[in-house]
């Protein structure tokens, strides 16, 4: 439970290479992700160059809820690993639900290691799509950043029904949830 509740969306890195013994261990996770039909449409892109980490940079969308002067990472805190995951069109059109068990398996296994990450859905696709050199049967679902956390991150019951993130005044992130009781109806 510990590793649920701590494992949570890091913006902020230090400057360290994840090793590729965890990077190994979480795409061996991200294999033994359940898949609907066992149609396993998904294909994974490792980026680690930092010339390439570089221009992917700039093209995604960091903290929406945050003016971007707060949100997004300054030089010296930018993620030292992104994954791009990948949808084959010729296996599933629909396979939202086969991404969501595969990164949950791959944040799962980074956090074990003290790798954080932070699943980013708002990124410029059409240049990402190119530089990555995607063919015309692959869609670029979604983009993960890693790397060493430079921040904390707590967590604090929903109030007056505000789910929006901020940060407090050491810029750690405070993310609201709702509770137990306010998600589940037993019949």
């Amino acid at each position: 439970m510990k590793l649920l509740k701590t494992r949570r969306s890091y913006r902020r890195f230090r400057q360290r290479k994840v090793d590729s013994r965890i990077i190994d261990e979480m795409f061996l996770a991200v294999t033994y992700a359940s898949s609907a039909a066992n149609r396993q449409p998904l294909s994974y892109i490792v980026v680690q160059d930092e010339e390439k980490l570089k221009a992917i940079f700039p093209l995604i969308h960091w903290a929406r809820y945050l003016p971007p002067e707060l949100g997004t990472p300054k030089e010296g805190e930018e993620p030292v690993l992104f994954v791009a995951v990948v949808q084959n069109m010729d296996i599933s059109k629909e396979c939202d639900v086969d991404v969501g068990l595969a990164i949950s398996n791959m944040t799962l296994v980074a956090w074990q290691h003290g790798v954080g990450s932070c699943i980013i859905g708002a990124f410029d696709r059409v240049r990402l799509t190119e530089m990555l050199s995607l063919s015309a049967n692959q869609v670029l679902h979604t983009m993960v950043a890693f790397g060493y956390p430079s921040h904390k991150s707590r967590l604090v019951e929903v109030k007056e029904g505000n789910i929006k993130y901020n940060l407090d005044e050491n810029r750690d992130y405070i993310v609201p949830k709702r509770s137990r009781e306010d998600i589940v109806r037993y019949l």
